[in-house]
């Protein structure tokens, strides 16, 4: 039984520490102060809360969760007795360099080192690295608790003992782990996420259609199938002749762009960057993105339930 350490509490890191614990790990979690550490709280707490009010755990399996969590500011302190630490900072690589020296100074060489990165590959985390074979990526979906995804990424010098460890121990917390051959940047759930962005921006760019058209396009049709049967099995079901006759000529019409389209450019220049600014392609406020998210996250609950059903 691996002794999980989490390195940073903002959303991915009290939200992975969520997952764990909900499986019934002890887990230890890392902040940078005091107030680092009453916005995870508060986050586990409105966190479970939903969980709650949706049924997936009563209120005495929500106390116990809470528990096996330990809040910390202390780095030594969060990494003692830890088997499998995963690092979850901001994403800047000089800072998880920084990190992971500092970590190496307090840990044993057959200790896993997984970060939740997004971006970075493996390799380029452990480069500086005394013990570049036990470095691995780890990455969790937002929210961390709520989506099964995690996809594992190994490095030029990770060896097989800690693909197997991180294998065994995201299944051990009722993930759903993919194992990536080889390193590319965006790994395989953002290159896809990002090709529907692009075509989704050129689309808007070209004035095909409004931001709402584009957006319902994709929630009442693949949205819709997406959650059963991923892009090559949906080919599969139509008719891989079908598919690649359209994609033979329609190919040659999709967007190849280098860069952000027009209007997206346009915004980020303005400051307009979303929810978190009030205005994006849409309109914010405090109300809107309450219920926005509320909604997502009773979806993501649903489907979760799904799973678990099919799983019985």
């Amino acid at each position: 039984m691996e002794k999980l350490s989490i390195i940073g509490c903002g959303t991915m890191g009290h939200s992975i520490a969520l997952s764990a614990a909900w499986t019934g790990f002890d887990v230890k979690v890392g902040g940078v102060n005091e107030e680092d550490l009453n916005r995870a709280d508060k986050g586990l707490q409105n966190k479970l809360s939903v969980m709650v009010e949706n049924e997936l755990v009563d209120k005495s399996e929500a106390e116990a969760i809470r528990s096996r969590i330990t809040l910390l500011t202390s780095l030594k302190e969060v990494v003692q007795e830890a088997t499998f630490i995963i690092e979850a900072i901001p994403e800047v690589l000089e800072m998880k360099h920084t990190l992971y020296q500092e970590l190496e100074q307090l840990i044993g060489e057959d200790v896993v080192i997984a970060s939740n990165t997004s971006g970075f590959t493996p390799t380029s985390l452990a480069e500086k690295a005394l013990y570049p074979e036990r470095f691995i990526v780890t990455h969790y979906w937002n929210p961390g608790h709520l989506i099964p995804l995690v996809e594992v990424v190994k490095g030029e010098k990770t060896n097989q003992e800690t693909i197997e460890r991180a294998m065994a121990f995201m299944k051990k917390m009722n993930k759903q782990p993919i194992f990536l051959n080889k390193e590319i940047p965006g790994f395989i759930g953002n290159r896809l996420q990002y090709a529907l962005f692009r075509e989704a921006q050129a689309l808007l760019d070209q004035g095909v259609a409004t931001k709402e058209d584009i957006d319902a396009a994709v929630t009442y049709s693949i949205g819709r199938r997406l959650p059963i049967t991923g892009p090559l099995m949906t080919s599969d079901m139509g008719g891989l002749d079908v598919f690649s006759a359209i994609s033979n000529y329609l190919f040659e019409d999709l967007s190849t762009a280098k860069k952000s389209g027009r209007v997206l450019t346009s915004l980020v220049e303005e400051g307009m960057l979303g929810d978190k600014s009030g205005q994006g392609f849409y309109q914010w406020d405090e109300n809107a993105s309450k219920k926005i998210n509320a909604e997502r996250e009773k979806t993501l609950i649903h489907f979760l339930k799904l799973d678990r059903e099919r799983n019985e």
